[in-house]
């Protein structure tokens, strides 16, 4: 019988898609939830895990910064002290760009001193450093696993806002902002996750992003173009913008300085590290992933 692949985190966006796809390339996987994860467990038997449980950024600035480090690193911490007492091979950790910087000049590698600023950040990064750390017996694997923004099929956020603006024919009206900023579909991530289960690679980090970094203003055309519409795009000036943006902070109003800087801020995440090692090329490119994305949005 084919050892199983251990999933902690299944019900998230990412799990939700994980699981059919590694399914369909005939793994066999085990959902590991949370309560699960809190008490005692045993996961001996299993080929490897998949870590992808954790608490997201919360833009809101709502939670207790405890709950990062709870889940993130302390959660982390006690399943990886699992693997490492257990006879499973493989353990991959999904962390995020985000436990190695918030704003990139340049192109963010594997090679950037972390300087994480947030309690999210903070806490991936904690989870990195103990994993590398412990000494790692023979016949194991770790990988790290540094995604940028995901996105796809069911998945919400900047984009999906971006889009209800496309579907109503209101114009882009940050086409001033001149920015280049790295994607990843879910179905490249699922992909490299699967390679991973599949091929023997050096032990470490390694992030993940689409080949093609894309404007914001390239990301309005392509969703334009999943409605089958023209991009109606705006120059209006910058300064002007962020006078707005700090009145969207006062009043709560959907264009505030935070959702501003992500829309226009430069995030260029490189993915040389990880095609080497796995030697091959992704699926889907930057523009037919987000195109996918886009057009779940309208169903």
């Amino acid at each position: 019988m084919k050892p199983e692949i251990v999933i902690t985190g299944a019900s998230g966006f990412v799990g939700m898609n994980l699981i059919p796809y590694l399914q369909k390339a005939n793994n066999l996987t085990r959902r590991l939830d949370r309560n699960e994860l809190e008490n005692e467990f045993s996961l001996n038997g299993s080929y490897a895990i998949v870590h992808l449980a954790g608490k997201a950024h919360d833009l809101k600035k709502t939670s207790n910064p405890d709950e990062y480090y709870q889940v993130n690193f302390e959660l982390t911490k006690k399943l990886y002290d699992v693997f490492l007492k257990s006879d499973i091979k493989k353990f991959i950790f999904i962390s995020s760009v985000k436990a190695v910087a918030d704003i990139v000049n340049g192109t963010l590698t594997e090679d950037a001193l972390p300087n994480p600023k947030t309690d999210y950040g903070k806490s991936k990064l904690m989870a990195e450093h103990y994993i590398q750390s412990q000494e790692l017996p023979e016949g194991k694997s770790y990988y790290i696993l540094r995604p940028c923004m995901i996105h796809g099929p069911g998945n919400k956020g900047n984009l999906n806002l971006l889009y209800k603006f496309v579907e109503k024919n209101i114009p882009y009206p940050l086409a001033s902002f001149q920015n280049k900023r790295s994607f990843l579909s879910i179905e490249n991530l699922c992909f490299v996750i699967n390679e991973l289960l599949q091929k023997d690679i050096f032990s470490g980090i390694y992030q993940i992003a689409d080949d093609k970094s894309l404007s914001t203003n390239e990301v309005v055309e392509i969703l334009a173009g999943s409605l089958g519409k023209r991009p109606k795009l705006w120059g209006i000036p910058s300064n002007l913008i962020r006078g707005a943006a700090k009145f969207g902070d006062i009043f709560k109003l959907p264009l505030n300085t935070e959702r501003l800087n992500k829309l226009t801020e430069n995030y260029v995440v490189s993915n040389e590290k990880i095609k080497k090692a796995l030697n091959t090329e992704f699926p889907v490119t930057s523009q037919d992933g987000l195109t996918l994305t886009a057009k779940s949005f309208g169903l």
